[in-house]
């Protein structure tokens, strides 16, 4: 075990600068045949979706809904809502966006976590407001922590506002708070990301449960036309078909951490999803990041510029058995080059 995990998750609670970067950027590179980088599940399929887009060339020549009235209606049905307490758009991250921009409100940004709450918050600051906002990452990126509904519920007395990024409400075993309580409560925002649950991320859709004065207000941010036809069309076909939703292994996922940490140079933090935070006891995260790009072709997350992580941090997303045990065995090889 390393002797110092004093940088990893806290309750540091304060607004700093912007961070730049993220992860899966195998763009990057020429030669990658593992990713461990992305936190999405990467061996599903999507030929029947995109079979049944190509059948639907006629999106591509007309405008969408301004707003997507009709999948907000399906998904509001799901949830026994109503249709304008659910707001779908371009991403969980224009959701984010849409939410800093309605509630300038004082931001309580608890880390590490993803920074995109920070830079929304930078972008739009808030206005001498008294009122206090949570934004909150559950399952939380990078750690895979989860906080469950009574947790909340005690967070509830502390601000005027809770947002929920509920992105992986999917990667985690444990129940996620429901939107029906969420709405009922009057003060949380949840955003959800079908981008995740159903590993599309080139189709950018997510969308926001909220109590109707709540979305009202957030509505009252939105660009017409922010989500193509396209995605659309998909977000109806993918919510007919659950047995499209991902289905992260996650005893495969508690199998890596075991094998990463009797490696005897990593520690992992506990984690309730298919991702987890890493520390190196020696070295830096982005020297192995490149060792592993060079020499076996894998890609992980330097997790470094998470704020309140340093610079031996990083994080992996199980994959398959025999990926997981290649990935142990190239850290390995790793360790020994180095104490040569």
């Amino acid at each position: 075990m390393c002797d110092d995990m004093s940088t990893c998750p806290g309750s540091t609670k304060y607004l700093l600068p912007m961070i730049e970067g993220h992860g899966d950027d195998a763009y990057r590179y020429d030669h990658i045949s593992v990713d461990f980088s992305s936190n999405i599940c990467h061996h599903g399929g999507h030929g029947a979706l995109m079979e049944h887009l190509a059948g639907r060339p006629d999106l591509v020549a007309h405008y969408p809904e301004p707003e997507a009235w009709s999948l907000e209606a399906q998904i509001a049905e799901r949830y026994h809502l109503h249709p304008r307490q659910v707001i779908v758009t371009s991403g969980a991250t224009e959701a984010i966006y849409l939410i800093a921009q309605a509630f300038r409100w004082q931001p309580t940004i608890q880390t590490p976590t993803f920074s995109e709450y920070e830079d929304a918050c930078a972008m739009y600051p808030y206005e001498k407001h008294t009122e206090k906002v949570l934004w909150l990452c559950n399952p939380n990126n990078p750690t895979g922590e989860v906080c469950g509904q009574k947790q909340i519920e005690e967070m509830l007395a502390q601000y005027d506002l809770v947002v929920i990024d509920q992105s992986y409400e999917n990667y985690t075993g444990s129940e996620p708070v429901s939107p029906q309580w969420a709405v009922a409560m009057g003060c949380v925002v949840q955003i959800h990301s079908l981008t995740k649950t159903y590993a599309v991320p080139g189709l950018r859709l997510g969308y926001i449960t909220a109590s109707s004065p709540l979305a009202e207000t957030i509505r009252s941010c939105m660009r017409p036309w922010s989500v193509s036809a396209l995605a659309i069309e998909a977000g109806h076909y993918l919510l007919q078909h659950d047995e499209l939703r991902c289905k992260p292994d996650l005893a495969e996922a508690q199998r890596l951490r075991r094998n990463l940490m009797e490696t005897g140079g990593v520690d992992v933090l506990p984690t309730q999803t298919n991702f987890m935070l890493c520390r190196l006891c020696e070295g830096t995260a982005a020297e192995l990041k490149d060792y592993l790009v060079r020499q076996h072709g894998m890609l992980i997350r330097d997790a470094s510029n998470f704020r309140g992580l340093g610079p031996r941090h990083f994080r992996v997303a199980a994959q398959t058995p025999q990926e997981n045990d290649r990935l142990v065995a190239a850290i390995q090889q790793y360790f020994l080059q180095c104490t040569k």
